[in-house]
């Protein structure tokens, strides 16, 4: 007998659809599916979160300087004209040096975080204008796992997700569930 639901598709389709599925679980906070499908995605959602509760103050915060160029009130760049060696002049940005604080991640966080990622896709959202090649941004959902959803779960045991059964879908009876963070 299989370890798992084989959903009639073949692996790479199954483990695809899975991964697509689990991730939107984790971006949305919640997702509308099968029972059988629902079931598999709880699995794995289970225990990316959990990965996730483990690891998520495993990380030291350390200050480092950072270069970057100055800017006026206005945020536009400083620039200083300078001469160079056979007279031709040229504007150089001005640089400033800053204090910046940096999270450094644990080695056994950064492997919870690859381990996330085998089966976690990246998101890209829209900002304004869809469809626009710069008013995207690509977010990454282990990142909203550490931040976001870990400390609300950092208390709990265990079952981090809810399965609730809608009814039948109309074209194939199909028994549909809202599958969600609870």
């Amino acid at each position: 007998m299989a370890g798992y639901r084989k959903l009639g598709r073949t692996s790479s389709q199954r483990k695809a659809l899975l991964r697509n599925q689990v991730t939107n679980l984790l971006y949305n906070g919640k997702i509308v599916t099968t029972e059988a499908k629902a079931k598999e995605i709880r699995r794995i959602a289970e225990s990316i979160i959990a990965l996730g509760v483990r690891e998520k103050d495993n990380y030291e915060t350390v200050t480092v300087k950072s270069t970057v160029a100055k800017k006026d009130e206005n945020g536009v760049k400083v620039t200083e004209e300078k001469t160079s060696k056979n007279g031709k002049k040229y504007q150089v940005v001005v640089r400033e040096t800053i204090d910046k604080e940096i999270k450094k991640e644990n080695p056994s966080r950064i492997h919870a975080r690859r381990q996330m990622n085998k089966m976690l896709y990246n998101v890209t959202e829209t900002t304004k204008g869809a469809g626009k090649k710069r008013n995207t941004k690509t977010v990454d959902v282990a990142d909203k796992v550490f931040n976001e959803i870990a400390p609300k779960y950092a208390d709990r045991n265990g079952g981090y997700t809810r399965i609730v059964k809608i009814g039948q879908r109309k074209g194939d009876a199909a028994m549909e569930v809202l599958i969600e963070l609870v």
